[in-house]
């Protein structure tokens, strides 16, 4: 299944895509939440859709779409997971996970304005693959792991490189700023995505290609991962790890590029479809 949220911020709806073709789901009556995957959801919507099939309304294309899954408990992302973006930033690929973590307060629609920081000089793009959480998981085996993945989206972990690196304190600073982390367009369950260690992921800043690369070279491994991060804290139905970023940020380029007013960002994932952000300043409307 394909799972989506539309509507105006805060008021988002359910939705699926069936065959293309987007269709309100409201009548489920359970928004895509910690709840909903907590309790089931998906093997009750896979329920509820087929004993309505034919007589759901479809959405029109011009609807704004949500993230994918109503707001979080956490968004944990894992630095410097691919070796290429490592080497290009100039650190060495890392021992063990690096993990930060995004606010709520940045998440936001796939096709949402990407909004600029007050005092920002270095926003920057990351497109990855982001996996959600389908039950609570604590001190998971590796080997069990993949009991606990609800799906998939698609996720650019966009960074504010002097908040994160030039100002003392944790990545965080530069990673939780409102809208930098736009997610979707859908949530893709499991039995969607094929080889999940295989997925190209690309990103353009108008139209020129910046990022294009593949999940195979992920130096931890989402099963690794999941088991990893469940030793630290528990992991709630609904939460996103965000899984890392290939080469082609703006920070690694000589000299380092960074996102302006006016620009456009469009990034995709085999299977996970395609989102769009166009970059604002503060308080331009």
């Amino acid at each position: 299944m394909k799972l989506i949220r539309y509507g105006q911020p805060g008021q988002e709806k359910p939705g699926v895509i069936l065959h293309d073709q987007r269709y309100d789901a409201s009548a489920f009556g359970e928004d895509y939440n910690e709840a909903f995957f907590a309790n089931d959801g998906l093997g009750r919507l896979a329920q509820f859709l087929q004993e309505n099939e034919g007589r759901l309304s479809p959405i029109a294309d011009t609807e704004r779409l949500g993230p994918p899954v109503a707001r979080p408990s956490k968004i944990l992302c894992i630095g410097l997971n691919y070796a290429d973006h490592a080497r290009e930033t100039g650190a060495t690929p890392p021992p063990e996970p690096v993990l930060f973590m995004k606010s709520t307060t940045a998440y936001v629609g796939p096709n949402d304005d990407l909004v600029i920081p007050k005092n920002s000089v270095k926003t920057d793009w990351e497109v990855e693959l982001a996996v959600v959480i389908g039950k609570k998981a604590s001190y998971v085996e590796e080997a069990d792991a993949h009991e606990y993945i609800a799906g998939y989206a698609l996720h650019n972990d966009v960074s504010e490189r002097e908040f994160q690196l030039e100002r003392s304190g944790t990545w965080d600073k530069g990673k939780g700023c409102d809208t930098f982390a736009p997610v979707g367009p859908f949530l893709a369950t499991t039995d969607e995505i094929g080889d999940v260690d295989n997925l190209r992921l690309w990103l353009t800043v108008n139209g020129q290609m910046m990022q294009d690369g593949t999940t195979a070279n992920l130096i931890f491994k989402i099963p690794f991962l999941i088991s990893y991060l469940s030793q630290f804290m528990t992991l709630l139905p609904g939460d996103i790890i965000s899984t890392g970023t290939p080469a082609g940020v703006g920070l690694g380029m000589q000299p380092p590029v960074y996102l302006k007013p006016g620009d456009v960002v469009e990034l995709g994932i085999d299977g996970l479809g395609v989102s769009r952000q166009t970059v604002k300043a503060y308080g331009q409307n």
